[in-house]
This record gives C-alpha cells, structure tokens and sequence, in this order.
C-alpha cells in the first residue's frame, strides 16, 4: 500500500465509482432499478473504504508499538552505556590512586 502514493489511489477509486454511475446511468432499466444499484455499490464501496481505514489504523498501531519498543530498547541501552562508563571511570581513579599509594610506598621504602 506505501509503494502508491495517495492520490494514484484516491484516483483509482474516484475513477470507479465514477465509471459505475456513468455507465448505470445509461443503463437501459428503470430509474428505481439504477438507484438502487447505485446505492448497493456505494453501500459496497463504503464498506470495503471502512475495513481500509480499520486495516490501517491497526497496521498504524502496530507501527506505533514498534517504535515505543524501538524507543525503549535505546534508553536501556543508553543507562547501560552510561553505568559502564561511570564504572571505568571509578576503576581509573582506583588504578590510579594505586599507583599514587605505590609511588609514595616506594619512596619511603628506599630511604
């Protein structure tokens, strides 16, 4: 349905009903008998526009799930990144307060 853009449909389906009333038009029954088969095929049109509409709503929907999980899935990781990198940064300031220690060890050890 995404490959049409909505005019290419809006005129295909315009197109028909308007090529349906023309030709009923001139249809040799009665008057009685073309209405009601122009009010059975637009009865007919509006039901299968309705079930697109519902059918697009739905595939809207789920599009919709999608990105919240899509959404939600990018947060976690983004926490998750960010407690790694808090976590290296508290193993450098250790490592680092390491090696400070070790150098001060090391300088009272020689005299």
């Amino acid at each position: 349905m995404s490959k049409f853009p909505k005019g290419f449909i809006f005129g295909i389906i315009s197109g028909s009903v308007i090529g349906s009333l023309i030709a009923l038009l001139y249809a040799p029954d009665k008057g009685a008998t073309t209405r009601d088969r122009i009010s059975y095929r637009l009865n007919n049109y509006v039901d299968e526009l309705s079930s697109l509409v519902d059918r697009l709503q739905k595939e809207k929907g789920i599009v919709s799930d999608a990105k919240k999980e899509g959404d939600l899935v990018v947060e976690e990781a983004q926490k998750r990144a960010e407690d790694l990198i808090s976590e290296a940064e508290k193993l450098l300031e250790n490592i680092g307060d390491t090696k400070g220690d070790d150098a001060k060890g090391d300088g009272n050890r020689n005299n």
